[in-house]
């Protein structure tokens, strides 16, 4: 049987949940779609998405339709979890990304679409909730692209055609003839000459073809609540969908795009095969943790439950059981074989967490060992010195539900302390960072440095000048290792980033020096220098869409500029003012509660994380070093050597 490996993407509320209801009833599934105001949804099985109706986590499902199975995830829209929608995309070959007829593209939708054509990931667009009132089909297209940059392919209707695949494909009218023409230079020629020379077949061809290569983006609309649109959907990806690579005897390739847990079986690992194939007892290699691993049992989903079966093959996905070790991102065999990740978003905020009394720490820690292993954007911090569990979030929303899952999932009341901005640092000029380890012995440890500062959005970047007659390779590789931990906090406390670090000098001592001393003198080293240089801070900034009746458009601007925003796009329509731009996070986490009071809740604010960039002068945050910081020489020496 045919795989199609098929992802639901889109913006807060345009109706991903509705529509795979749909597409599982429609393939006969589930008995009855279920709803997401009701909280009958079938893929939002958690008690918190079904009472505050969002999903918060991706879901899988498997639909049969037309000879194919089509793998289904549906994915959060809300930017506090884009984190699920950037691990699912490791498992897709397929997307259909959709957009509110109503409210159109927004920030997230951009977000969404970047990620996509980054990955080289074909996409099909589903312009929903077409019955709404000021429904605006024409408006989406403009929007689509203008703002994401493609011509949309409209497909208004779908019927059948006496083909050899025996199913239904896509109307081929004049316009759509004329896009597929104009991608195809042999295809033009003919179609200039004599258009009826052309047959429906190779039409389909081309328009198979130019999705799979992503030169054409078939958009079909509809009302998903209402079942428009659907079937013509299902149609069109079994028709022009591009299928997975299905090499049952080829090298072994897996990589887990989910993480979960179960009372009874464990740790779950959702995996998407690439190659090969693994049975239940089977050993196969972790290769990111370098281990092996026993596999116990496998499942994959029909419909929306979970049943045995005897062996996870090339294209599919599934769910195995037994792998301990199992982290989202790891690969199982050939790394080669696996689509790359795309780093969709990132946890802008830290908040603590507090049990109800201090005796429920060991249990409040496991319970976060659990969630922390399903997301591992969460980035659990336990300091010891301050007996402090930190947990880094990417919004606001995601604190209550959070309070949530900790209630139902495992009895837990907790209570979070205020978030707090996550900063990052830079080099604020070109410097060096210099240490040397030599006292007490026996150790002996030279490392030099230098430090420069990269622009925006760079990253972290290590090179070594010296060759191993300076410092042997063995040190030098445990250098490298130890730099991404000491830059994990900065002067100012926040990580540092966008800076290259380039050893330029070291020595160690045939006797003296001991197996981690390069690891032990590489955090003093950086920190000297960055301390001696200093640092500037740098804070997130979010890109965002508000949509307010035009009689706010002042009061909006106005908070806008008061909380250090840009404006880059206004529009006045129906009545309807629309502002894009971007706002700093620090200033702005109240933005959506002070949008509602203004608006009277009939205010549109979406937003996602667009980047980093320096704070204005004056603005200066810090936080306290968790451990011991390495500025404090003696005592981190004393630390590291286990003597404190």
């Amino acid at each position: 049987m045919n795989i199609i490996n098929l992802g639901i993407l889109a913006h807060v509320d345009a109706g991903k949940t509705t529509l795979t209801e749909r597409l599982l009833f429609k393939s006969g599934a589930i008995r009855k779609a279920g709803s997401v105001d009701e909280g009958s949804a079938h893929t939002d099985p958690m008690e918190v998405e079904r009472t505050r109706g969002i999903s918060v986590r991706a879901c899988s499902a498997q639909i049969t339709y037309q000879g194919f199975s089509i793998n289904l995830i549906d994915t959060p829209g809300h930017m506090d979890f884009s984190g699920e929608i950037e691990r699912s995309l490791m498992a897709l070959d397929n997307a259909v990304l959709i957009v509110s007829a109503v409210e159109g593209v927004q920030s997230q939708t951009e977000v969404i679409w970047k990620a996509l054509e980054a990955l080289g990931i074909p996409v099909i667009f589903f312009v929903n909730k077409t019955d709404r009132v000021g429904a605006d089909v024409s408006k989406v297209m403009a929007q689509i692209e203008k703002r994401l940059g493609v011509t949309a392919l409209q497909i208004d209707e779908v019927s059948p055609l006496p083909l050899e695949r025996g199913f239904s494909c896509p109307f081929l009218d004049e316009n759509t003839m004329d896009a597929l023409a104009e991608n195809d230079l042999n295809l033009l020629e003919k179609y200039l000459d004599n258009p009826k020379s052309i047959s429906q077949a190779q039409w389909l061809n081309a328009l198979t073809s130019q999705y799979r290569s992503r030169e054409a983006f078939p958009l079909l609309c509809g009302a998903a609540a209402r079942d428009e649109g659907v079937s013509q959907l299902m149609d069109i990806i079994v028709t022009i969908g591009q299928p997975a690579a299905t090499n049952i005897n080829g090298p072994l390739s897996g990589v887990v795009y989910r993480i979960e847990h179960h009372k009874s079986l464990g740790r779950l690992a959702h995996i998407r095969m690439y190659s090969g194939m693994i049975k239940p007892r089977a050993i196969v290699p972790n290769t990111n943790k370098g281990v092996d691993e026993k596999v116990s049992q496998i499942k994959k989903y029909t419909g929306v439950k979970l049943t045995d079966t005897d062996a996870l093959k090339a294209g599919e996905t599934g769910v195995i059981c037994g792998l301990s070790e199992a982290s989202v991102g790891n690969i199982y065999g050939d790394i080669g074989l696996v689509r790359e990740g795309y780093p969709l978003t990132q946890a802008l905020i830290n908040v603590q967490v507090f049990p109800e009394n201090d005796a429920l720490y060991p249990a409040l820690i496991d319970a976060t060992t659990e969630l922390n292993a399903e997301d591992p954007l969460l980035n659990m911090s336990w300091v010891k010195e301050q007996r402090a569990l930190i947990l880094s979030i990417t919004g606001t929303i995601q604190m209550e539900i959070l309070a949530a899952i900790y209630h139902q999932r495992f009895g837990l009341k907790i209570t979070l302390g205020s978030p707090s901005v996550i900063y990052k640092e830079t080099p604020s000029t070109k410097g060096y960072g210099y240490e040397a380890y030599t006292m007490p012995k026996p150790c002996w440890a030279i490392i030099r440095f230098r430090i420069e500062p990269l622009p925006t959005g760079m990253g972290v970047e290590y090179v070594s000048a010296i060759g191993p007659v300076v410092l042997p390779l063995r040190y030098q590789a445990q250098i490298e290792q130890a730099i991404p931990d000491a830059l994990s906090q900065g002067p100012k406390g926040w990580e540092i980033t966008d800076c290259r670090i380039t050893l330029i000098d070291g020595n160690s001592h045939v006797y003296h020096t001991h197996p981690l001393d390069f690891i032990t003198t590489t955090p003093m080293a950086l920190l000297n220098g960055l301390a001696e240089i200093g640092t500037d801070l740098l804070e997130p900034v979010l890109a965002f869409t508000l949509t307010v009746p035009e009689s706010l458009a002042a009061k909006v601007m106005g908070e806008i500029t008061t909380m250090r925003g840009h404006l880059n796009e206004t529009e006045i329509e129906g009545g309807q003012f629309t502002v894009r731009g971007l706002y700093p996070l620090s200033t702005g986490m109240d933005f959506p509660q002070r949008v509602a009071m203004l608006s009277s809740g009939r205010g549109v604010l979406t937003a996602s994380f667009s980047h980093y960039e320096k704070c204005p002068p004056g603005v200066v945050v810090t936080q306290p070093y968790r451990g011991v910081s390495p500025l404090d020489r003696a005592k981190y020496i004393l630390h590291i050597r286990n003597a404190l």
